[in-house]
């Protein structure tokens, strides 16, 4: 007995062809639905909170954990009416503010002498008046260009 070859009709590869094409269709309708909904709008929020200022005798350092720094830091520029004017997130002043500092003080660059706790009270206001300063800063505790009144105090009028 002869087996009969299948059929190879053209209806069948007109069936499969007609087939892909209704789904594709059907399928760029729903892309094309769910493209036109307007998406809702997010308002991102981010709070960053730092806390406290440091309440430090002579200023404190730019960098966490914010420890106070100690006397002969900072020049007399950081500080208003014998106050410390702040430094990085604390920092209260002008924004074209410069300032020297004496890094010879900071632990970064060696430093390891005596520091000054927090709460502790000042033996004198603003700065030592015998102050050497080698770097500028910015207010935000960024190094920047010697300031021709870097070693003025912050209240008095600049030139």
């Amino acid at each position: 007995m002869a087996t009969i070859p299948p059929s190879t009709h053209s209806y069948g590869v007109r069936y499969s062809i007609m087939r892909t094409i209704k789904y594709s269709l059907f399928a760029a309708a729903a892309a094309g639905f769910f493209l036109l909904i307007p998406a809702t709008p997010s308002h991102a929020q981010v709070t960053v909170t730092f806390g406290a200022e440091p309440n430090c005798p002579y200023g404190y350092y730019d960098y966490a954990p914010y420890n106070c720094s100690p006397d002969g830091y900072y020049g007399p520029a950081w500080f208003n009416n014998g106050a410390f004017v702040g430094t990085g997130h604390w920092y209260h002043g002008s924004s074209d503010f410069h300032g020297e500092v004496n890094n010879s003080y900071d632990p970064q660059h060696g430093y390891k002498g005596s520091m000054p706790t927090r709460g502790e009270k000042p033996s004198h206001n603003g700065a030592p008046q015998n102050f050497k300063g080698n770097e500028s800063w910015e207010g935000q505790g960024h190094n920047a260009p010697q300031a021709h009144n870097a070693s003025q105090p912050h209240n008095a009028p600049h030139n």
